[in-house]
């Protein structure tokens, strides 16, 4: 099957970032899951496409040597069945992996790194990625069976916090992570990563690890090392169950898996409408915006996963595109944006050839995308609102809420930016207030919006021109199904 070439021409706005005037005066903090990416396209694609983007990070796949399933059609939760340690994974060796790490660091991106260090792979006997024979409960050079937990069976009752973290979660072999000895050989796995750079973690299944052994385990890895790498919790907690995601935040932020959820539902009309989100945060039982990582969806919610639920995706199309916009432009949480390959059933791995070998992203120096690999990050629509919240910060608060009671919404973030969402089918016509300085404002979501990366200059054609007066108001048209964001790093020239 061939490859689509995405070209991005000199008019498109995901070139704004490259604009000597927008650079950010925030820190970046939205991250992208480059889901599956192998090390040497990550790289280019950190030279290429993120930094003059403004991506702050990529969040990897698991990098530890992982068991090879080729009688499963090489699924991609092979990667998160550790049979080693070792460096050595579908994504390229421990060199490439180090110099990935170097390239993105010269660029002003960094790397988090998906850590399983809630247990190892499940098969009797197999081979992992680095050629390592393995048992289950043995793994030569690094467990034996005295460093299982003894509940050697699936969990059956989440209400019961002993079981959910300390039975086998999906018949996953349970690591006794209470044991210091286990802790050790995990402490010196992720030393071995941020001596090669790795800024930060995220701490996969977290929930099925009692929360003071994983803060034991970062003590001695934070005595280790300077500074302490930034820290995630994959901790997935409807509500009502025994293992609550606030035990986790003393560790560092939790992953907020239900806000996906209730943004997609929201955009999918499936409980009530995207005027609601006036009130998102905690009132709608969501952890601390400062304690939270969100996202629309994930390589689990994608595929029904962890929990389920109605998540939008890729194939949601424009739906999924306002839905990021919204993410991006509202200041609860830090974002992460999902940036996946194409998949028919749930269990299918990357593309691959037939021995399981990751095809490229990059080709001749272009990145390929569209029909194997998504790259839902490189939508001009959502890269553009990557850098509007790189202007307007992280904790500009909300200004001006406006909505048609239904699925029109406008909102401002401080006196820096301005956005409004059109889920409806009909156009929206509509005098809004905002708090931008009077002038006039390119719509960075407009295909009429014209950068020059390395100008000090910028143009908009008629169409993307916005006019706040003097009053500090807009007047807006805007098509069925679409968005506009303005900002003060992207005034029209």
């Amino acid at each position: 099957m061939s490859l689509i070439l995405v070209a991005f021409s000199h008019r498109s706005p995901t070139n704004l970032a490259g604009s000597k005037l927008a650079v950010a005066p925030y820190p970046h903090t939205v991250f992208v899951h480059l889901f599956e990416w192998r090390w040497d396209d990550i790289a280019q694609e950190c030279e290429s496409y993120l930094a003059p983007h403004g991506y702050g990070a990529v969040q990897i796949s698991p990098a530890a040597e992982h068991v090879v399933l080729p009688q499963q059609g090489f699924p991609w939760w092979q990667r998160y069945q550790p049979v080693s340690y070792q460096l050595v994974s579908r994504s390229g060796s421990r060199s490439q992996l180090a110099q990935m790490i170097d390239r993105c660091h010269k660029v002003g991106v960094k790397i988090y790194a998906d850590a399983v260090i809630n247990h190892m792979a499940a098969d009797a006997s197999g081979i992992g990625s680095a050629g390592t024979k393995f048992d289950r409960y043995q793994y030569p050079g690094l467990y034996e069976p005295k460093d299982f937990n003894t509940c050697r069976k699936g969990i059956q009752n989440y209400n019961d916090r002993q079981q959910v973290t300390q039975c086998e979660l999906v018949g996953l072999p349970d690591l006794d992570t209470s044991n210091p000895s286990v802790q050790q050989r995990i402490v010196e796995h992720l030393i071995d990563l941020v001596s090669l750079g790795v800024d930060g973690f995220r701490i996969d299944a977290a929930k099925h690890i009692d929360a003071a052994d994983i803060d034991r385990i970062l003590k001695r890895v934070y005595q280790a090392v300077d500074p302490d790498p930034f820290i995630y919790q994959e901790v997935l907690d409807p509500g009502n169950e025994a293992t609550k995601k606030q035990d986790y935040y003393a560790n560092g932020r939790v992953i907020e898996a239900e806000y996906g959820r209730a943004v997609s539902e929201r955009f999918m009309g499936m409980s009530g409408a995207i005027a609601q989100l006036e009130t998102l945060g905690e009132t709608w039982g969501l952890m601390p915006s400062e304690k939270a990582i969100v996202f629309i969806d994930n390589h689990d919610k994608q595929r029904g996963h962890a929990g389920g639920g109605n998540y939008l995706t890729y194939k949601n199309g424009k739906l999924y595109e306002l839905a990021n916009v919204f993410m991006l432009a509202h200041p609860y949480g830090i974002p992460q944006v999902m940036s996946s390959y194409a998949f028919s059933h749930p269990d299918q791995g990357p593309p691959a050839d037939a021995q399981g070998n990751t095809q490229p992203v990059y080709q001749n120096g272009q990145a390929h995308c569209l029909e194997s690999w998504m790259c839902e990050h490189r939508r001009p629509i959502v890269a553009a609102m990557v850098n509007f919240r790189n202007q307007v910060g992280a904790d500009s608060p909300i200004a001006h809420w406006w909505s048609n009671g239904n699925n029109q919404i406008a909102f401002g973030r401080g006196s820096s930016g301005f956005v409004v969402i059109n889920r409806e089918s009909e156009p929206l016509t509509q005098t809004l207030q905002t708090s931008l300085p009077p002038g006039a404002y390119c719509n960075v979501l407009a295909a009429e919006a014209n950068f020059a990366p390395q100008s000090n200059s910028q143009q908009c054609q008629d169409g993307a021109i916005v006019i706040v007066d003097a009053q500090q108001q807009i007047t807006v048209t805007l098509e069925g199904m679409a968005a506009l964001a303005i900002h003060i790093g992207a005034k029209a020239g």
